[in-house]
């Protein structure tokens, strides 16, 4: 979010340049003895640890925490290169841990066209057309982040990008990134034309007449991707530190990569960009931020035959967590999986991207492999069939501590919350879906639906399930403190009363989720989600001096992030 003032943007200076560590001094820490490197005093730490909530002391050593308390039992560790950094009450938060994120992607993201928030056709052509200013003849222009309910509903066409990229194909993915559009140019080099079947689970969209109109629902994107120009290694790789720039500066030390994965999209992305992007970082010294990796189900076995030759941490930078899979589509491309049709769409009640046999049976070896199991599912339909099936697999495979995990979770049938909590389910959420999906759910599913069934955050936690927080960016921005405020209020820009009240959160529990609940979602509790002692020194300092101003008026930014101790941002 950016700074609302130059006064703000003053202070935060100030506050950087009295009270936190000199980048000199912060390269050149070292153990020493029993003696802490650094010691955080006179904060108000919200530890996260259920065992001592909060703090206002916390010594670090050798990038871990060595102890957290009251000043007087933390000053005994201090010794002659100790720095003191004293917080005058600042607030200090474990790092927030983005439970949900296309790395990678979104760093790509960041340098290509950007469509967020563009809230005309005008506004939408403009930017395109300032892209290709800058492309040779026949590169193409990619980008995305479009939302077409932001302009009154109409979907962009190929008829929009024609005129002014003639001579450059083009592909602009939706905010969802399971649709997007492609100008005719590139529809051409796909070959795709009015004789081009519909894959199965995706759609060509389609003018009266049989024509494509330059729209590609969930696999029928596949047609595109295909041909796309590969991106570069380097770009790939410049992606990755932009990106973590990006992560630091919005207070996340760890994130839950889930990939380059799509329907449609080839599964062996994923494993370039660990191959050529992370191990490339981790060997050059150059991961700043922690990662936790999810790898196509497709490939399971071979996810298995990774984790069992190195472990399931390469170091405390990487991490191996399991395999992903998607059952449907998503809500603004009207390819969720309800039970009941779409309005005013009787014909279409979404897309069943896989066949279910085949996804029981990938489940059922993933989990006798001992991996951790994520499956996209956003309609009410689509959570109910996984609940199912993981009542099939805990019936093959027997009880044990396996934290399947359901992404999105967005659209609940009665009841479904309560089913959560039989096996223990994560729910990986974002709450900033909230912020675009209350204004549309009303036009794609109906408002009693929309109310009754809609991110439904509160009834999970209450049904058992471990609640946790992500962006799913690029689809939206890596924004914890925003999502924070978002669980809490679920009031979008503009709305005078929340959406659906009684799913409502409390700041602890939000913080929670965005913290040791998204620790243990991807079974990293043991080190980082709460300020205990043993695990990582990830922390971020707030510009709030006490918690009841926190509490009151949750601030945009992080006024600092520390990984291991140290300094990450700024």
């Amino acid at each position: 979010m950016p700074a609302h003032s130059a006064l703000l943007a003053a202070a935060i200076a100030i506050a950087t340049a009295v009270f936190l560590l000199p980048s000199a001094s912060r390269l050149s820490w070292t153990p020493r003895g029993r003696f802490a490197d650094m010691i955080l005093a006179n904060a108000t730490i919200y530890t996260a640890d259920p065992a001592r909530p909060f703090a206002d002391a916390m010594a670090v050593r050798a990038g871990r925490v060595l102890r957290v308390g009251t000043y007087g039992s933390v000053k005994e560790l201090k010794g002659r290169h100790t720095y003191e950094l004293n917080l005058s009450g600042k607030i200090v938060l474990p790092g927030f841990i983005d439970s949900h994120v296309h790395f990678i992607d979104g760093g790509l993201q960041l340098a290509r066209v950007p469509l967020r928030g563009v809230s005309s056709k005008d506004d939408f052509i403009s930017k395109v057309k300032e892209a290709v200013r800058d492309k040779f003849h026949g590169q193409w222009i990619l980008g995305g982040g479009w939302n077409n309910d932001v302009w009154g509903g109409d979907f962009p066409t190929a008829a929009w990008l024609d005129d002014i990229s003639p001579d450059n194909p083009v592909w602009l993915s939706r905010m969802d990134g399971h649709m997007g559009v492609a100008n005719s140019l590139a529809m051409k080099i796909a070959g795709i034309d009015k004789n081009t079947n519909d894959p199965i689970g995706g759609t060509i969209m389609r003018t009266t007449e049989g024509e494509p109109t330059g729209l590609l629902v969930d696999t029928a994107m596949k047609l595109v991707f295909d041909v796309i120009q590969e991106v570069s290694i380097r770009e790939r790789r410049d992606a990755l530190l932009r990106a973590s720039t990006h992560a630091l500066k919005r207070g996340v030390t760890t994130v839950v990569d889930v990939g380059s994965y799509f329907p449609g999209s080839s599964a062996e992305k994923t494993w370039q960009d660990f191959s050529d992007i992370y191990e490339w970082a981790h060997s050059m010294g150059k991961m700043t931020i922690r990662a936790c990796l999810f790898f196509p189900m497709p490939t399971w076995s071979r996810t298995s035959d990774l984790i069992d030759e190195h472990g399931r941490s390469l170091s405390q930078w990487i991490h191996l967590g399991g395999v992903k899979a998607f059952l449907d589509g998503s809500l603004g491309s009207s390819s969720a999986l309800f039970h009941e049709p779409y309005e005013g769409d009787l014909g279409n009640s979404g897309l069943q991207v896989v066949d279910m046999d085949n996804l029981l049976n990938r489940t059922i070896e993933s989990d006798r492999a001992g991996l951790q199991v994520a499956i996209h599912a956003i309609g009410d339909k689509a959570n109910d069939m996984l609940l199912d099936m993981f009542d099939k697999v805990v019936d093959s495979n027997g009880v044990k501590d396996r934290r399947f995990r359901i992404e999105h979770a967005q659209h609940l049938a009665p009841g479904a919350a309560n089913r959560f909590g039989k096996h223990g389910t994560i729910a990986s959420v974002q709450p900033d879906h909230v912020l675009d999906d209350a204004n549309s759910a009303a036009k794609k599913i109906g408002i009693e639906r929309a109310e009754r069934s809609s991110y439904k955050f509160r009834s999970l936690l209450a049904g058992g399930a471990r609640l946790t927080f992500g962006s799913d960016w690029p689809v939206s921005d890596i924004n914890p403190l925003q999502a924070i405020q978002t669980a809490m209020s679920r009031k979008p820009p503009g709305w005078e009363v929340p959406w659906i009240p009684a799913e409502r959160l409390s700041l602890d529990e939000s913080l929670k989720a965005h913290t040791i609940s998204a620790a243990y979602a991807c079974f990293l509790d043991h080190v980082v989600g709460s300020l205990s002692e043993g695990k990582y020194a990830d922390f971020v300092v707030l510009l709030s001096t006490s918690w009841d101003e926190f509490s009151n008026d949750l601030p945009g930014h992080v006024l600092a992030t520390y990984v291991s101790g140290k300094q990450a941002y700024p």
